[in-house]
């Protein structure tokens, strides 16, 4: 399952509703992107949201 390393945003689930009120099931992915960060002095690549990315959470390399 695809998720952010930093803090942990996985897929979400619920339902699309038509216009009729009819049901049913779709997911919702989180916007990952594999980046090149500085992790305790070493170079590693890991999934990142784009919000974790845009916040400053991480140092890119």
């Amino acid at each position: 399952m695809a998720k952010c390393e930093v803090c942990g945003k996985i897929h979400q689930t619920g339902f699309q509703v038509s216009h009729s009120h009819h049901g049913t099931k779709r997911v919702w992915k989180p916007n990952l992107h594999k980046v090149k960060v500085l992790i305790k002095g070493r170079v590693k690549r890991i999934n990142i949201c784009t919000r974790c990315l845009r916040s400053g959470k991480i140092q890119k390399v």
